[in-house]
């Protein structure tokens, strides 16, 4: 039987975003393996006839030692599945997973999905990760980019081959499953965050930008929903949040398994993010009919059409965010309506998961006969 490998840095991000090509794998006669973390999502992997390997990755350090241990794992792992092709996402699997399987001998599809800090500054630990990107990228048989301003990024630094390079829009969005549903009444107008709880999201924008609304407008709910990430170096404390709750400015949700119900129950979805790779955030929110305010920014812009499907504001600058927040308050509902439909047209015609399967199909039977 035809093997494929699947490897991201959870099992939780391999199970919420990549069903849909897994699916369409098994139906192609691949007998599918996840290389991942073990989580509590790594059984439900299981289930769905998908054969869980655990892997030691730490994700928020940069240990030498414990990388080279991950690289080795990987080696050894690809040595005994022998898959036909690895497809590797997030960071470290397209930079040790890569390495490894080059070893092993086994082909490989990248995914650079975002950029995260790498290229946000100039940190030592930036650099190292931009050389050992270069490194690993060079055995990389393709590598799929989700906005061309990412891939143009690493063509002009030559971290890699321009022959090797394509683009994806995003890793697809279920239009079936995100879809328009019914809001409950409220008699607040809901604006909602959702992301990793870090500051290149922009939460210090959206706290700032709510503080100034909040001034002018008591019918306003700032919600946001995510998760902390200690470690990463902008990530907020919960200490930050509790002061920002108890002062009023917004609702914490947590975190969520079913992120459409959220979605659903609000007006606007906001991301302020300093750079994206194709923000499935906005992606979902705009499949969902909901008019977004997010920044002019790679991977945000990419989902936006300012003034068509919502607003476009600066980067860094939370009074002009504030703006566009009273811009869409002040809108009609049928004009916010309006705005929704048109956010939902263009994710199915651009954006649908259809797209994103049938591009790998293609460039898995690629690299397999090359």
């Amino acid at each position: 039987m035809k093997k494929i490998a699947i490897s991201i840095n959870t099992s939780w991000n391999i199970y919420n975003f990549r069903l849909g090509l897994i699916k369409a794998l098994q139906k192609e006669g691949f007998e599918v393996y996840a290389i991942a973390p073990k989580d509590d999502y790594s059984d439900k992997l299981e289930s769905l006839r998908v054969k869980h390997i655990d892997i030691f990755m730490n994700n928020k350090g940069t240990n030498p030692l414990e990388d080279t241990k991950t690289i080795w794992q990987y080696y050894k792992i690809y040595k005994q599945i022998k898959p036909d092709v690895a497809l590797h996402y997030t960071i470290k699997p397209n930079i040790y997973g890569t390495i490894g399987a080059k070893l092993a001998g086994v082909k490989v599809i990248n995914n650079i999905s975002g950029l995260g800090t790498v290229f946000l500054n100039d940190s030592l630990s930036s650099k190292i990760a931009r050389n050992l990107y270069k490194v690993a990228l060079k055995f990389s048989n393709k590598i799929f980019f989700q906005n061309p301003y990412d891939k143009e990024l690493f063509v002009q630094n030559r971290l890699v081959e321009e022959n090797k390079t394509d683009l994806l829009p995003g890793s697809g969005i279920d239009t079936n499953k995100f879809k328009p549903l019914e809001k409950e009444k409220s008699d607040k107008f809901k604006f909602l965050f959702i992301a990793r709880l870090v500051r290149d999201k922009g939460i210090i924008e959206y706290i700032e930008a709510a503080q100034e609304i909040l001034k002018d407008y008591k019918n306003v709910e700032f919600q946001i929903l995510g998760a902390f990430y200690p470690g990463n170096p902008t990530a907020i404390t919960k200490e930050q949040m509790d002061e920002w709750i108890k002062n009023g400015i917004i609702t914490y949700l947590g975190v969520s398994d079913n992120v459409s119900e959220i979605i659903k129950n609000s007006d606007c979805v906001v991301l302020p993010s300093y750079r994206e790779g194709l923000s499935r955030v906005l992606l979902e929110a705009a499949s969902m009919a909901k008019p977004i305010i997010t920044t002019d920014t790679p991977g945000c812009r990419d989902v936006v059409e300012d003034g068509i499907n919502g607003f476009l504001c600066k980067i860094k600058d939370s009074k002009d965010l504030a703006d566009k927040m009273e811009k869409m308050l002040n809108l009609s509902e049928e004009e916010r309506i309006k705005m929704g439909k048109a956010g939902r047209e263009k994710i199915i015609k651009e954006f649908d998961e259809k797209i994103v399967i049938e591009k790998y199909l293609k460039a898995i039977k690629e690299v397999m006969f090359s």
